[in-house]
């Protein structure tokens, strides 16, 4: 994997990972990673995001940074669940600014299995970020209009819809296994996400629960968002198209939570939605348990991981 950032990127990337922070501390990963990045910064800074194992030259100013170590996700924790929020907005504040282009964006995937909190945490530090946004735009360019910078791309809206369903071979499973990586089309999510990438704007699908499809163009994400959180449970499978996907964010993001916890949970929604207790439970062991076992291997993909807190 080969990075160059700017000087202006680097401040703004790096600084965020600041191992002074409270709410930030590494955590190696059984994954090794080969790193080429460029950047002007100080050696404080090189030895707090690459540690020791690191090997050096520099040219014009700029420091090259080629190792071998084992990859390192960042642990965000908190006293508080608003704690993490207001920590993970204020991170992501500086990037918002750091470029003029009209078309940047600013994509940070976030995963975890389902009951993580994943839309609740988006959704929050998405609202903190474009309360914070007004005071940083006016502050940077007298020019700037402070609209809202941060906006959530939720994956339900990928979920294949009910008819397809009943078209397979088994609608009966295909229906009892819905939530199940293939009963998305991660083909549309991918043109998506490289549409916007490409033209810095896009109409993807929302997903309407009373009617339980998904609903075309029902969400815009504009040219004045600078960052986009895309939420979902598979977004860094290393298989097909899925791999692909999970190439194209700037920052991946995992919510990491004891599965049982997350089940107990999930069980509260399905009754919730007028399931009786014994279906929620059956629903559990046979289709969201396996497929929140399967999301808790792709944690090793994440740069950041997110300890869950009680809401």
């Amino acid at each position: 994997m080969e990075i160059t950032l700017s000087s202006a990127t680097a401040k703004s990337y790096l600084g965020s990972f600041s191992p002074d922070s409270l709410l930030l501390k590494r955590s190696k990963l059984s994954q090794w990673d080969q790193y080429s990045i460029s950047f002007s910064q100080t050696k404080r800074i090189e030895q707090a995001l690459f540690g020791q194992a690191v090997s050096l030259s520099r040219k014009n100013n700029f420091v090259k940074v080629i190792s071998c170590i084992k990859k390192e996700a960042f642990i965000v924790e908190g006293r508080s669940i608003d704690e993490i929020y207001d920590a993970l907005a204020s991170r992501l504040l500086p990037t918002a600014a750091v470029t003029a282009n009209p078309d940047y964006k600013y994509i940070v995937g976030l995963a975890g299995p389902p009951g993580s909190g994943k839309t609740t945490l988006a959704s929050e530090v998405v609202q903190r970020l474009n309360e914070l946004w007004p005071q940083k735009a006016s502050s940077l360019d007298s020019q700037v209009k402070p609209l809202n910078v941060a906006t959530v791309l939720p994956m339900d809206g990928f979920h294949l819809y009910r008819s397809q369903l009943d078209a397979m071979e088994d609608p009966e499973e295909a229906h009892a296994r819905r939530g199940a990586p293939w009963t998305f089309n991660p083909e549309i999510l991918l043109t998506c996400l490289k549409t916007l990438r490409n033209r810095g704007s896009v109409s993807a699908p929302s997903f309407d629960h009373g009617v339980g499809d998904p609903v075309e163009d029902g969400i815009f994400v504009s040219l004045e968002h600078k960052v986009v959180i895309v939420e979902g449970n598979y977004l860094f499978l290393e298989d097909g198209t899925w791999k692909e996907i999970s190439a194209l964010f700037d920052e991946k993001w995992f919510i990491e939570i004891d599965i049982d916890k997350a089940m107990q949970r999930v069980v509260k929604r399905h009754i919730s939605t007028g399931k009786p207790p014994d279906v929620a439970k059956w629903r559990i062991e046979y289709n969201d348990r396996p497929n929140a076992e399967l999301i808790m291997k792709s944690k090793r993909k994440a740069d950041l991981v997110i300890r869950s807190v009680d809401f």
